[in-house]
């Protein structure tokens, strides 16, 4: 299941939280119901742009949309040597190489900028100095696969970051954006200890990347 820009589900009964986005209630918009015990789950999608997909289980690792995805990286697979070997020998920026989907799958921007300030890397330091010369992980590789598995780890614990319409299914909005450190925080103090930098915001591949110039290096 893909959400596409606009679609969600909504469970029948369940009660949101105090801070929550009201979910569609225009029925031309349910585009799947799903009934479990006595449940009932609605998929609405006024865009659109969402789909599903339904097949055996035993062919999803060939399947075009799973065929190319990189390492789960909350599973057992990320390390630093995982990070060294997907890196290695790679001159594009570190950031965009952990947006790189066909690497590693389910880092969005916000976690790579949030990871990499955890981590004291340049967002445009070189993906392959993760590595070092004789192919071994860098010191600063295990930084960042403990960076990655801690933000990530942090943000599903809070329901995810709600900048704009992100919702849980029963509508309560996520937290982490009340715990960014650098991420959409440009011209604030660095919250490193010690660090007098401020956070600057530059266009990088397309996107926004916040980071402190001090010290991530």
């Amino acid at each position: 299941m893909h959400l596409g820009m606009s679609g969600s589900f909504r469970i029948k009964g369940e009660v949101a939280g105090r801070f929550h986005h009201a979910r569609s209630r225009l029925s031309a918009h349910d585009h799947v119901v799903f009934r479990l015990g006595g449940t009932t789950i609605t998929y609405n999608d006024p865009r659109r742009f969402g789909f599903m997909l339904l097949l055996p289980r035993a062919e999803l690792a060939d399947h075009p949309f799973f065929a190319h995805l990189g390492l789960e990286p909350l599973g057992n697979e990320l390390s630093a040597a995982s990070l060294a070997g997907l890196f290695r020998g790679k001159a594009t920026s570190l950031k965009a190489a952990l947006l790189d989907q066909r690497l590693i799958a389910g880092i969005g921007n916000i976690y790579a900028c949030e990871a990499l300030h955890r981590s004291g890397l340049s967002p445009f330091r070189a993906a392959g100095t993760m590595a070092t010369k004789s192919g071994k992980p860098a010191v600063r590789a295990e930084r960042l696969a403990q960076a990655v598995r801690a933000v990530l780890t942090e943000a599903v614990a809070a329901g995810g970051s709600s900048l704009r319409d992100h919702a849980q299914t029963n509508g309560e909005l996520g937290y982490f954006q009340h715990t960014f450190r650098v991420y959409d925080r440009e011209h604030a103090a660095c919250p490193t200890p010690g660090c007098r930098g401020t956070v600057k915001r530059v266009a990088q591949n397309g996107r926004s990347t916040f980071f402190c110039p001090v010290c991530q290096t």
